[in-house]
């Protein structure tokens, strides 16, 4: 392991941050966002919904609902507005399309194959991983996510992409705050880390 990467191992968080659904659900049954975004939030409860992160990490899924729903492939400049020079991971077993001037990095296989790179690149910020739940559940799964912050939204869906289709038990997880954001209820969970090793396993 290199110096660089040693150096920001012990500082670096990766935190999963999302939004979801009373009833559990990350996205609808076309994995669409447009249910979250028909809510309303003032201005303030925005910015304490999303974390301080300097790299972002998203499944093909997200990715691609996003370039479609913002347009961002005819209006790069968009991209900009939304996540500034941050590098986004993007894990996908195809190519895909990228925003002219965007900072996007396509990466097939493990979370742990990119991990190391992960981190080298946030340096001593943070880690996000915007979803979704299965991709989440594969940091979890490799003892490395740090904290699980979930905004609880006053919509229910019928189906669609769950939240983390992991199962671990109570003793894995700290609550470390809980309070209400505009409309929704936020909560936030400390990972444990002793807990991690093999406790995790897919939801059957």
């Amino acid at each position: 392991m290199s110096e660089a990467r040693a150096s920001v191992h012990g500082m670096t968080r990766i935190i999963f941050d999302t939004a979801v659904s009373l009833n559990g659900w990350i996205a609808d049954e076309g994995n669409s966002l447009d249910w979250l975004l028909s809510l309303e939030a003032p201005i303030d409860a925005e910015v304490a919904l999303f974390p301080d992160a300097d790299v972002l990490v998203e499944g093909s899924t997200t990715y691609e609902w996003v370039l479609d729903h913002e347009d961002l492939l005819a209006r790069p400049e968009r991209w900009r507005a939304l996540y500034g020079d941050r590098p986004i991971y993007v894990f996908t077993t195809r190519e895909l399309p990228v925003p002219r001037g965007a900072d996007v990095r396509l990466r097939s296989g493990s979370v742990l194959d990119v991990l190391d790179e992960i981190r080298v690149a946030a340096g001593e910020g943070d880690v996000w991983v915007v979803g979704g739940g299965d991709l989440a559940g594969q940091f979890l799964d490799a003892g490395v996510l740090d904290e699980i912050a979930v905004s609880i939204a006053p919509v229910l869906l019928t189906g669609g992409a769950p939240l983390l289709p992991r199962r671990r038990s109570a003793d894995g997880l700290r609550l470390r705050s809980a309070q209400s954001v505009g409309p929704f209820a936020r909560l936030v969970y400390e990972v444990i880390r002793e807990a991690t090793g093999g406790a995790c396993r897919t939801s059957p």
